[in-house]
């Protein structure tokens, strides 16, 4: 047995339709003799029915009618695989007098499916086992004169494990994978996604971003669609629609010569270009011929949702004064999403949209006279300080005198009320946003229970019958917090088949609780309430005297300040390990300032410096990051135990206090970000199940290009306590106690290396994991129209690409030749 590729064979009769020779086939002598079956426990129909009455023998036997020699058969050598893989079966027959027919029969073990069990070679896909399970099939042969012979092999199949080579670090301008494997290309930045929508030139002139695939492609999931593409089908793995986010852009490519200003203001056109680009795109994929998938431009459910759409807004702060612009006087509506970056998902089959770096798109400076003093230290609290705002969005001049879609970025306040201006539209963003993708024409909806923050990341718990969900969440800033929502109502199995989607999110996510997490020093934790009137949120508090829950939600920040909450570096995506139910939370980074040598904590452990290039520049802080890991008695639970999982770090790089997980040139990472585990519909996802794990890194670039690993995670406490010692600029020591989890080893291992200058970010698989979908975010982000610096998605086919050909952030699709899960 040896792991080969899959041959899909299309007969349900392969004995019949291949055999022309007009002797007698298997399934005929079956049909003839089935009444002797019984004589041959544990035997197929058409063994028996060849065997005839005589005893079953060993390996290769065979039977003698009229004295001659029947045909000599083998199922070839016994093997070894693990679940979810693809094994090939190989026998072989011969006859003096010709070969009729063959047959593969299973006889023992989990049941699997057969292809090409009418050929010498048939393949199956290696079944899920918890433990080393064997897996017997016989092969079985009849010559031209009717003579059959049978022949038997097994197959041990182990539990799931990484099954592939570990790519080596590299600074190519193409996507990296391991050997075995397939990339194709799709959604990439301008594709149309509408009917009539010309294809993308790629060189400034291109129009119409609301009909085309944004920029800067960020996390995405997979929603399956029936065969005829007319209703929702969650088990479908050939057709489907891909959701994923469009966080930001590489401005330069997006015009013909880069950006442009006129006394200090942007072009209406380059501005609706830019505002375009931002937010959600859902497109209709499918597998075609050779497993290549394409995307169906003129689908119904194709959709941009860009940061003009049409929203509502939903749970405790809807129609608070917080959210009241001139636009929506009544704070109940709401107009698009921005800074799409990490997601969730829901078991009804919505999505779930993060905003995250919105603060910075706000002009706001210079009004503080119109500010009451609490207005002041919100806005400051969030960040939005900015004195023109991204891109300069505001400065625009609109031909038409009433389209307020520019003026919507100028927060400054003026003399009148929150109705006659957008002061308080960075109060519409910074939330969780559900999207219903099979319904493209259904409002999405914020959901303001779960609070608003740099939201990075909404991933939810075990969905248990009587038990309240729960979401996981980061908010990505240097510094900030941990958080986890918790339904108030218990979950009711039948409401993930409902057809009014949004009404069931509405249900599930428009009441609960917003809890943010402290991290004790000797390896537990509180998830602490942020509610109105309760610790100190309320209108007495000295930094900020909140008025309702509305205005907890609106300044969750500032609510998660006073509780006590621990600090962290950098919280970005959020995973729940589907078996274990651990909570997995990447912590891209921190700089000295963040993370100083005397500001380190058990959860935050590490100040160290990690030089950069030839030059060695300092980078002090913990400028690698690592992965904290949370385990609770369940979704409702206020208390859990940590410890953290894996350190980034160089393999290079000091392991008694820096590459504390002692990682070495097959797994050594830095900046983790992206994080997902494999879908529970797979071997991937089951027993031990993978964890994908992208990076977004500066810190190592000099190094590689950004790169996506697999893991196979322990458990929490699977390692122990530890104190490592800190080494500051001045050489000053400080020892710091942490929980550190087991040396992941060949179990975390590097799969694929990204092109240049690109960030990897989103990732996900169809339901048999088969295919992978992954992100490429900005490659080239440093180069000029007139000099990009990457040529990628073009230079993914090799040969030769024009040196001003400009890159695109794609989404690429990969599969393994042999038809086997993804990584294992």
């Amino acid at each position: 047995m040896t792991d080969l590729i899959e041959t899909p064979f299309g007969y349900s009769d392969g004995d019949v339709d291949t055999n022309r020779s007009g002797a007698v086939t298997l399934n005929e002598l079956a049909d003839q003799r089935y009444s002797r079956r019984t004589l041959l426990r544990g035997s197929s129909a058409i063994v028996a029915a060849t065997m005839g009455g005589s005893l079953l023998a060993a390996c290769d036997s065979s039977n003698d009618f009229n004295n001659d020699a029947a045909p000599t058969v083998s199922a070839g050598a016994v093997g070894t695989t693990a679940s979810g893989r693809t094994v090939t079966l190989a026998g072989t027959a011969s006859d003096d007098k010709g070969v009729g027919s063959v047959a593969w029969t299973q006889t023992s073990g989990p049941s699997v499916t057969l292809t090409g069990a009418n050929t010498n070679t048939a393949t199956f896909l290696a079944p899920v086992v918890s433990t080393a399970t064997t897996l017997t099939f016989q092969f079985a042969a009849a010559d031209n004169g009717g003579k059959t012979a049978v022949s038997t092999t097994t197959v041990t199949i182990n539990p799931p494990a990484l099954g592939f080579t570990a790519v080596a670090k590299n600074k190519l301008d193409v996507v990296t994978v391991p050997t075995g494997y397939t990339v194709g290309v799709i959604n990439r930045t301008g594709d149309p996604i509408a009917a009539s929508v010309p294809a993308y030139k790629n060189d400034g002139t291109d129009t119409n971003f609301a009909q085309r695939i944004g920029d800067h492609g960020d996390a995405l999931y997979w929603y399956g669609l029936n065969a005829d593409g007319t209703a929702r089908d969650a088990t479908s793995s050939t057709r489907g629609l891909l959701v994923q986010n469009h966080e930001n852009i590489n401005q330069q490519y997006l015009h013909v010569n880069g950006a442009t200003s006129v006394n200090g203001a942007r072009p209406e056109g380059e501005a609706q270009k830019e505002i375009d680009c931002h937010g959600v795109s859902v497109t209709e994929a499918s597998e075609g011929t050779g497993r290549v998938w394409s995307v169906k431009q003129d689908s119904a459910y194709n959709r941009r949702i860009t940061p003009a759409t049409p929203m509502v807004f939903n749970g405790p702060a809807r129609g608070s004064d917080l959210l009241k612009t001139v636009f929506s006087p009544t704070g109940v509506a709401g107009r698009g999403t921005i800074n799409n970056c990490a997601n969730g998902t829901t078991p009804w089959g919505t999505a779930i949209t993060c905003e995250e770096n919105w603060a910075g798109y706000f002009r706001r400076s210079g009004d503080t006279a119109n500010r009451s003093a609490k207005e002041v230290t919100a806005l400051s609290r969030y960040g939005v300080t900015s004195s023109t705002g991204n891109y300069g969005w505001s400065t625009v001049t609109p031909a038409d005198s009433t389209n307020t879609l520019f003026r919507r970025w100028d927060a400054r306040a003026g003399t009148g009320t929150a109705t006659d201006d957008f002061r308080n539209e960075p109060n519409q963003f910074g939330w969780i946003v559900e999207i219903d993708p099979y319904a493209p024409t259904a409002a999405p909806r914020k959901r303001t229970a779960l609070g608003r923050l740099g939201h990075e990341g909404c991933w939810p718990g075990a969905f248990v019958v009587g038990r309240k969900p729960a979401w996981y969440m980061g908010d990505d800033s240097r510094r900030e917090y941990i958080y986890k929502f918790v339904s108030a109502t218990a979950w009711v199995a039948a409401d993930a088949s409902a057809s009014d989607r949004l009404a069931i999110g509405d249900k599930y996510l428009d009441n609960g609780t917003l809890y943010v997490a402290r991290f004790n020093a000797d390896g537990t934790g509180s998830w602490l309430p942020l509610v109105f009137g309760q610790n100190g949120i309320d209108a007495n508090n000295a930094t900020y005297a909140f008025a309702n829950q509305a205005d907890v939600l609106v300044n969750a920040r500032l609510a998660a300040d006073v509780l006590g909450a621990t600090p962290m570096d950098r919280p970005e995506w959020t995973a729940v390990n589907p078996v274990t139910g651990e909570i997995y939370v990447t912590l891209t980074n921190n700089n000295a300032a963040g993370r100083p040598l005397t500001g380190t904590d058990a959860a935050n452990p590490r100040h160290y410096n990690d030089p950069y290039g030839t030059a060695k520049t300092a980078q002090y802080g913990n400028p690698n990051g690592h992965i904290i890991r949370m385990k609770e008695a369940n979704t409702e639970a206020t208390t859990f135990t940590w410890d953290i999982y894996a350190f980034g770090a160089g393999a290079d790089l000091d392991k008694a206090n820096i590459n504390l997980s002692s990682l070495d040139d097959s797994n050594d990472f830095s900046s983790p970000d992206g994080m997902a585990f494999a879908r529970t519909t797979h071997a991937g996802g089951q027993v031990n199940p993978l964890m994908w794990l992208q990076t977004d890194d500066g810190a190592y670039t000099d190094v590689t290009n950004c790169m996506m690993l697999a893991a196979q995670p322990g458990t929490v406490g699977d390692g122990g306590a530890r104190t490592i010692t800190n080494t500051g600029s001045t050489g000053a020591t400080a020892t710091q106690a942490t929980r550190i989890g087991a040396a992941p080893g060949t179990n975390l291992r590097r799969f694929l290396v990204g092109p240049v200058e690109c960030e990897i970010t989103g990732v996900d698989s169809t339901p048999d994991g088969r295919t992978l979908f992954v992100g490429i975010q900005h490659p080239g982000e440093n180069g000029t129209p007139a000099a990009p610096s990457s040529k990628w998605p073009d230079s993914q086919a090799g040969g030769t690409v024009a040196a001003t050909v400009r890159p695109r952030s794609a989404v690429v699709v990969i599969t393994k030749n042999d038809g086997g899960v993804v990584g294992l």
